[in-house]
């Protein structure tokens, strides 16, 4: 099937882009719970899906309102406002979704999936009392499974915007959308959407387009048409291919002369999340030495810390990732 969004002038100037991470949350669950080891995301599926099911994440809310495929509820995807939206903000705009808003959107859900479980069911009764515990199950979903790695996942999505930034600049609007994904075509003054497995609830864009690069999109984009909002079109981001490859950090000498041998060490053995207890087995370190060390470096903003169960993950932050990248270069 095919859609389109016809844009006025006024919609094609008030397009622009956001990064959000409620399109994380979404798709990264439903690959998690889908049972494949899919080769892009194959290692972080293969660390997360574990942590997930000691926690008891994959049969709560939502494995609930995020059904192995088709419709998600429209009130999980907030329309993200500016380029920088924290989980936090998105989480509060969710809490304060509507009454007949989350109950228009269960409908849906209900008609498409053949029915609802007994949490949505209760959510439809009580909206305004349930939100908090649906949000509360996301904040603590994040935590498990995209804490640890968002360093590499917002460095990967800001330079898709960068990039795309840049193409509008060089080569037009047109070109941008063109390049987007080849389900996506601009022709004239309409936006077409290949290989839709539904009808659009609209057919004008109106208030622009926002477009959202996201790393669990895949592998065609997905389109969030529910007015009267803008539309939001979550397309799969540049760079994906190679999102989990190793990154050896090698020349390290300079670092350690400033860091200690130690803590630069503990660095580059966070190239995926680990404990205590896995770092000490990988290093030959006494367990109290690199949790003193990984203290330290959390304080100094290099590592963070994230607790799944009764373990505490740690996991490199972006300033470690650009101090590692200085060093080695």
């Amino acid at each position: 099937m095919m859609a389109g969004l016809v844009f006025s002038v006024r919609d094609l100037a008030q397009m622009r882009f956001a990064v959000s991470p409620m399109w994380e949350v979404g798709p990264s669950f439903r690959l998690l719970r889908s049972g494949s080891r899919h080769s892009v995301h194959r290692s972080w599926v293969d660390q997360v899906r574990p942590r997930l099911a000691a926690v008891g994440l994959d049969r709560g809310w939502l494995a609930e309102l995020i059904p192995p495929s088709g419709y998600v509820p429209d009130f999980l995807n907030p329309t993200p406002q500016g380029a920088n939206v924290t989980l936090a903000a998105e989480l509060e705009k969710i809490q304060a979704t509507r009454a007949d808003r989350v109950r228009q959107d269960l409908d849906r859900l209900r008609d498409e999936q053949g029915g609802l479980g007994s949490r949505s069911l209760a959510l439809y009764s009580e909206p305004e009392d349930l939100l908090e515990k649906v949000t509360a199950e996301i904040e603590q979903y994040w935590d498990v499974a995209l804490a640890p790695y968002w360093a590499r996942i917002r460095s990967l999505l800001d330079a898709d915007v960068s990039q795309r930034a840049r193409q509008v600049a060089e080569r037009g609007a047109d070109h941008l959308l063109n390049d987007l994904h080849g389900s996506v075509r601009w022709d004239g003054d309409t936006l077409l959407l290949l290989r839709r497995p539904t009808a659009l609830k609209r057919t004008t864009a109106g208030q622009g387009l926002v477009l959202i690069p996201s790393v669990f999109t895949i592998p065609v984009p997905f389109v969030r048409v529910s007015p009267p909002d803008p539309p939001q079109l979550a397309y799969p981001a540049r760079g994906i291919g190679s999102m989990w490859e190793s990154r050896p950090v090698t020349h390290t000498d300079a670092l350690a002369a400033v860091l200690g041998r130690t803590r630069t060490l503990l660095l580059t053995e966070l190239e995926s999340p680990a404990s205590t207890t896995e770092l000490a087995h990988r290093t030959g370190l006494i367990p109290s030495r690199v949790s003193q060390n990984l203290t330290a470096l959390r304080h100094a903003g290099l590592v963070s810390a994230h607790r799944v169960g009764r373990s505490v993950f740690y996991a490199r932050t972006a300033a470690a990732e650009s101090v590692l990248a200085a060093a080695c270069s």
